[in-house]
């Protein structure tokens, strides 16, 4: 024969502390300028600039 189980009751698990997460630091904006440069097909390059300089840097002159 088999014994019968007593029902126990499972105790809570303790609770855990959980470490507060620190703010990123806010990037600052960047302005999105186009590239001044032309395609040979005659129309503006579509690519973007890092915000300081006139062209992308694809048509960047080294």
């Amino acid at each position: 024969m088999r014994k019968a189980k007593k029902a126990t009751k499972k105790k809570a698990a303790p609770k855990r502390k959980v470490a507060k997460r620190k703010a990123a630091p806010k990037k600052k904006a960047v302005k999105k300028i186009r590239c001044a440069a032309k395609t040979k097909a005659g129309k503006r390059c579509k690519r973007f600039t890092n915000g300081k300089a006139k062209f992308c840097s694809l048509h960047k002159k080294r």
